[in-house]
């Protein structure tokens, strides 16, 4: 695996109201990297993700780090810790310092050795399955909802949640939460609706966590 078979998405298209947005739906909004072994290959992607609030990840802020695993034999397991703040990054850097003057010691670019024994192929992003949260501005007339649903639903898309929250002159800002879909589905769905006169703006997507 390398860095280009990694799907990574940034926090750039957050905004302060798709945080305040996530609160009424009872989560929290966190940049994961999120990695799973499943029968059809290695799922690994790092994007911002609705997490509910009762769950551990959500309760990580400031200088904090955690990782959460969840193994067939332990259950659910989370290592938690400062990854922030001058004594623990010192402490980052002394010890990738220590690992260069060993490398150089045995002429090498790592003692550690390769301790794969399968080659799993890493899913196409396409092929992850997820929630989605997505904020749009829509066209404020008789219709517009109903249409948006059924090209939804043309893609296998089921709709959880719809809640129109503002309006602005004839434009309405609507949050849809959908049920667990293929994203190669969702991400259909949005190329055919982005392209619908109605649809005046889409706003931003955060997958949600499940």
């Amino acid at each position: 695996m390398t860095f280009n078979d990694v799907f990574t998405e940034g926090i750039s298209k957050l905004s302060a109201k798709d945080i305040r947005y996530a609160h009424e739906l009872g989560c929290e909004i966190k940049l994961l990297g999120i990695a799973k072994h499943t029968a059809e290959g290695i799922e690994v992607r790092v994007h911002p993700t609705m997490i509910p609030l009762k769950h551990p990840l959500a309760t990580v802020k400031d200088a904090f780090n955690a990782v959460f695993v969840r193994g067939d034999a332990v259950g659910d397991t989370m290592f938690y810790g400062r990854g922030a703040g001058e004594l623990p990054t010192g402490s980052a850097v002394v010890g990738d310092l220590i690992d260069v003057a060993r490398n150089m010691q045995f002429g090498c670019n790592g003692r550690i050795g390769a301790v794969s024994y399968k080659d799993i192929p890493v899913k196409d992003m396409g092929e992850t399955r997820s929630s989605y949260y997505i904020r749009m501005k829509l066209e404020d007339r008789a219709g517009t909802l109903a249409a948006l649903a059924g090209l939804f639903g043309s893609n296998n898309v089921s709709i959880s949640m719809l809640l129109q929250k503002t309006k602005h002159g004839d434009n309405a800002e609507v949050v849809i939460v959908t049920y667990d879909v293929f994203e190669r589905q969702f991400m259909d769905s949005i190329t055919v609706i982005s392209n619908m006169s109605m649809v005046k703006e889409i706003s931003s997507i955060i997958r949600v966590y499940h």
